[in-house]
């Protein structure tokens, strides 16, 4: 089977189902391709977080100028993040989003410290973090362990439902026109003079331009275009507990052991942080029994109240990371018409706004904001 199209994006996540929406809403003819399915990476097995703070353990190991050299990157997340809230209507789709803000505890006088270093960082850029004392902890989140001396509070932040995420953007974007090669993995990419053509599964497909929004699949993809595109994965896993009364209202972290705390609409407790899943005797990635041990350990040290609740469900989820841990955001001089997106570890609080960008991108569209930070060629290529 042939298919023609002005553009095919790579990637079922919500950065390629978002891409294929905006695309398809303005008219322009696109095909979504996907090895598997929709949502079955990381933008479907992750917790729903929606961040807009520089992440603490990032901060902590990679210091103050690499938080400064992120803010651009936190700007992306802000965008984002207002983007959020009108989906569920723009999407006809209830998609859960809830922002009342993150809490980042500290457990020690040290720990509120380093968490005031980070504060100061984003306050002067203008984000309206602040710092918490016990009592204000306290009376935000009076579950919290009364040992727990103060934190961080980020306005911005919240959580939304990732199974429901990326299939509304792909069903919106169907309303539109969009087509899709699901269950096709892309077996060879060569440049023409006029595009690309594409072998994915059964289907040869020319596209003019091609956006690349593939998560884990990107390096493999990327040597088809000998692009060395330096994207690296790593499996964490994700509890979630029978639902309990409400309790929670807030994102939750913890500034020492790692640990993201959070209740979902139906009650249930999301408990993650980036524990490491394992590799079974097949090679697959599975739950990894002391990572899940530890991680409730933390998380009912901090917040002792959730102790009686019982984990019905863990999983393991794909986060990708690039070596500066901003994101990869344009088009390859040496692969003119191939158009890159991915946002490390928090590509699902990004993934509205990146495909957003994608399509203006990928249409020749202005970007009304510096992507330099983003470029591709930060790293060179082959």
């Amino acid at each position: 089977m042939r298919q023609d199209v002005d553009i095919a994006v790579i990637g079922g996540g919500i950065t390629g189902a978002a891409t294929a929406y905006e695309l398809a809403r303005r008219g322009v003819d696109v095909l979504l391709i996907d090895a598997k399915d929709l949502n079955t990476e990381a933008s479907g097995r992750n917790a729903g977080s929606l961040h807009g703070m520089i992440q603490h353990p990032s901060f902590m190991e990679r210091g103050e100028d690499w938080a400064r050299s992120f803010l651009p990157a936190l700007d992306l997340l802000t965008d984002s993040l207002n983007l959020w809230e009108g989906l569920s209507d723009e999407l006809s789709v209830d998609l859960e989003v809830t922002r009342n803000g993150g809490i980042l505890i500290g457990a020690t006088q040290g720990q509120l410290d380093d968490i005031a270093r980070k504060v100061a960082i984003e306050q002067g850029a203008g984000y309206s973090s602040r710092m918490l004392d016990q009592s204000e902890l306290r009376e935000m989140a009076p579950w919290v362990s009364p040992d727990m001396p103060g934190g961080e509070y980020m306005p911005t932040e919240g959580k939304a439902n990732p199974l429901v995420a990326a299939p509304s953007f792909a069903r919106a974007a169907e309303r539109h026109g969009a087509r899709f090669a699901l269950g096709e993995p892309v077996r060879s990419i060569t440049r023409m003079n006029d595009g690309y053509e594409l072998e994915a599964g059964s289907t040869a497909i020319r596209a003019r331009s091609i956006v690349l929004a593939a998560g884990d699949g990107m390096n493999a993809i990327g040597r088809m275009l000998n692009l060395d595109i330096p994207v690296t994965s790593e499996a964490v896993q994700v509890s979630a507990t029978e639902p309990v009364k409400p309790l929670v209202k807030h994102l939750v972290y913890n500034a020492g052991d790692k640990l993201t705390l959070k209740q979902a609409h139906t009650g249930a407790l999301l408990i993650g942080g980036g524990w490491p899943a394992r590799r079974n005797s097949a090679g697959e990635w599975v739950v990894n029994p002391d990572s899940l041990r530890d991680n409730l350990r933390v998380a009912m040290k901090v917040a002792p109240a959730i102790a009686n609740a019982n984990v019905v469900r863990t999983w393991a989820g794909i986060g990708n990371a690039t070596p500066d841990l901003l994101p990869i955001l344009g088009e390859y001089e040496s692969a003119p018409g191939v158009f890159v997106g991915i946002y490390p570890h928090m590509g699902f609080t990004a993934g509205p706004l990146m495909g957003r960008m994608l399509a203006d991108l990928a249409t020749r569209t202005a970007v009304n904001r510096n992507l330099q930070p983003f470029s591709p060629g930060r790293f060179g290529s082959r």
